[in-house]
């Protein structure tokens, strides 16, 4: 039997894809503020949004008669026609947000329009009150209060509150960069987290991110195939750990989009090491036509028409700014033709009335871009890949009934396991030492083998080996800092790290909050004194793109590779006889060796493969 829903279930299911998380709910509700004209914009939470949300804004209010629809799904003052979804301009448009938050939560609309008195409509899990009186300022103040109290399963799955204060934090970064006209506070559990106050771009940054991150980084604002690529990129020698530190905003819409992400990465490959990542806060404005912003749930993601033509002009804008060639003139913000400098002043679509070197229909036929593109630009939908046809192995044994099958199969398994490692070793007596090449590889025979011994190599891994039995049984002793160190974080790195204080004191670190989003290192591992705490933090920052925990051993390795290959004899350094003969003993006839960085320490040769270089054998 085919049931219709009632209100109450499709809206909390609703709620499942627009409001999963405290921060959504902020950005669902600041969007709404942003786009009733608002100048001014306060957000408080409490316990990280799960007891309260509270967004206060100075817009245009909602008038008495219309408050019930507030909270109606689909219904929207922002589309009034299937077509005008391929022209939007404004950041919400479906008409679902209100009416999903309110079904899961307890919550309030006080409004008041201009020459107006103020009211107010609560709704406590999707059941309406009635309209009252209230008393509020011009504008609107919507709370939330008790965040899924209704559908413990996703209350369950909430983050600590520092997460969720951290996240929403994150949420707040981006619209006061998007958004740099409008003052924006955001205060969680009485305390400020960030404050600006609506003069520009600059500014904007410089509330996000602080005054040194401004110095470090070029304003761009370039004109290209009808499309507008504007903000800032961190210079060639200014790069983050992870990704938390990139901004991509599409029509004034913060995106995360694979086209524009891939082009920018592109454009800096040259300049940036493993494990490092760009900095850069960039508005992308094209005609809203040629972008579907209703592609996503959560409306984090777009579709252009034509990923081609994106990925050829921001590719080539950034390639040219980092590269410094003659067209970076061009783009530089500080140029006498430079665009205006805030987003007021300039509309999210690109203006007609701007004068462009060719037009994105032109460039569409063409695709004629001055681009260097070091691979294929990349498509979001492309098609999976064809399915490749790879032999079969044989079937597997069937897996043993009995426990004693089991057993069997264990112990064979080991056997194996330990004559494939006899396999890789030789008797150190049976070698006999025959001299060196280049001043780097030693040369043994045994019997008809040949053996090749790089002796950088394999006195690498033999103090890499020493060191890391020594650091996994060391007592942890911690030796204060003359001079604590500072790292300045975002709202993220902040969280990952505060939840990971008592893992560092572990390591022999002592590091406590120090400001906002700042962590003070005031003691560093006895055995690690020297270290680069600043490459050392980057690393462990770096495990929050894959979720890592943090380990000694994996946090160590680098460290322990580092210096057992600073301190092993070098390629180009002439050992003695005797010198060579410590070295093979301490490899204890492991002829399978690799250094910590991978590379193979020993190369066999066998008697008969020499002789089929020299055509003795065929």
């Amino acid at each position: 039997m085919i049931n219709v829903l009632t209100p109450d279930i499709y809206n909390k299911i609703a709620a499942g894809e627009v409001v999963d998380r405290p921060y959504s709910v902020v950005k669902e509700l600041v969007e709404n503020a942003i786009d009733a004209g608002a100048t001014e914009i306060v957000v408080e939470t409490e316990r990280g949004g799960k007891g309260c949300i509270r967004v206060t804004d100075n817009g245009c209010g909602i008038a008495k008669e219309e408050l019930p629809l507030a909270y109606a799904s689909h219904a929207t003052s922002k589309l009034s026609s299937a077509k005008d979804l391929f022209a939007i301009r404004t950041l919400g448009f479906r008409g679902e947000a209100v009416a999903s938050v309110a079904a899961v939560s307890r919550m309030q609309i006080v409004s008041r329009t201009a020459e107006k008195e103020a009211y107010s409509l609560a709704c406590e899990g999707g059941i309406l009150g009635s309209v009252q009186p209230a008393a509020g300022a011009e504008g609107t103040c919507v709370t939330v209060k008790d965040l899924f109290y209704n559908v413990p399963a996703r209350l369950k799955f909430l983050k600590s509150d520092a997460q969720e204060e951290a996240d929403i934090a994150g949420v707040m970064a981006r619209f006061i960069l998007s958004r740099p006209e409008i003052a924006f506070t955001c205060l969680a559990d009485g305390k400020m987290k960030y404050r600006s106050f609506g003069d520009g771009l600059s500014a904007a940054l410089v509330a996000v991110y602080g005054a040194e991150t401004l110095k470090n980084c070029t304003e761009i604002r370039a004109e290209k195939h009808g499309i507008r690529l504007y903000g800032f990129l961190g210079n060639r020698n200014f790069y983050k750990a992870n990704r938390t530190y990139q901004s991509l905003f599409v029509n004034g819409r913060y995106v995360v989009n694979q086209t524009v992400g891939a082009a920018v990465s592109n454009a800096y490959a040259s300049y940036l090491m493993k494990r490092q990542y760009p900095f850069y806060v960039l508005f992308l404005d094209v005609p809203p036509e040629i972008v579907d912003v209703n592609v996503h749930p959560n409306k984090a993601d777009v579709r252009f028409a034509d990923n081609q033509i994106i990925y050829g002009c921001v590719y080539s804008i950034v390639s040219a700014v980092l590269d410094g060639n003659s067209r970076a003139l061009e783009y530089l913000a500080n140029a006498p033709a430079a665009a205006p400098s805030s987003m007021q002043e300039v509309p999210a679509a690109a203006p007609a009335a701007v004068e462009r070197e060719m037009s994105y229909e032109t460039a569409k036929a063409t695709l004629a871009f001055d681009v260097r593109m070091p691979q294929a630009p990349p498509k979001l939908y492309d098609a999976p890949p064809a399915r490749l046809e790879v032999r079969q192995p044989a079937a597997a044994a069937p897996t043993p009934a009995s426990s004693e099958d089991v057993f069997a199969e264990n112990q064979r398994f080991l056997r194996e396991q330990e004559h494939r490692a006899r396999q890789e070793r030789v008797d150190p007596a049976s070698l006999e030492y025959k001299g060196e090449l280049f001043q780097t590889y030693l040369i043994y025979q045994a019997g008809d083998d040949a053996y090749f011994i790089d002796q950088h190599a394999a006195h690498e891994r033999i103090l890499f080996d020493r060191l890391r039995e020594k650091t996994e049984h060391r007592a942890v002793v911690s030796q204060p800092m003359l001079v604590p160190f500072v790292l300045s974080l975002n709202a993220q790195e902040f969280a990952f790290l505060e939840k990971n204080f008592s893992v560092l004191r572990e390591l022999g670190f002592e590091a406590e909050e120090f400001g906002d989003t700042s962590v003070r290192v005031l003691a560093v591992p006895a055995d690690l004194m020297g270290i680069d705490l600043s490459a050392f933090f980057r690393e462990v920052l770096f495990s929050m793109e894959s979720l890592r925990a943090i380990r000694l051993a994996d946090i160590l390795k680098d460290r322990l590779a580092t210096a057992a290959c600073k301190a092993a004899v070098k390629g180009g350094e002439r050992l003695t006889a005797e010198e060579a003969k410590q070295l093979i003993e301490r490899m204890d006839g492991d002829v399978g060796m690799k250094c910590p960085h991978g590379r193979p320490a020993v190369v066999k040769m066998k008697k008969s493969e020499l002789e089929k270089l020299f055509k003795r054998i065929v």
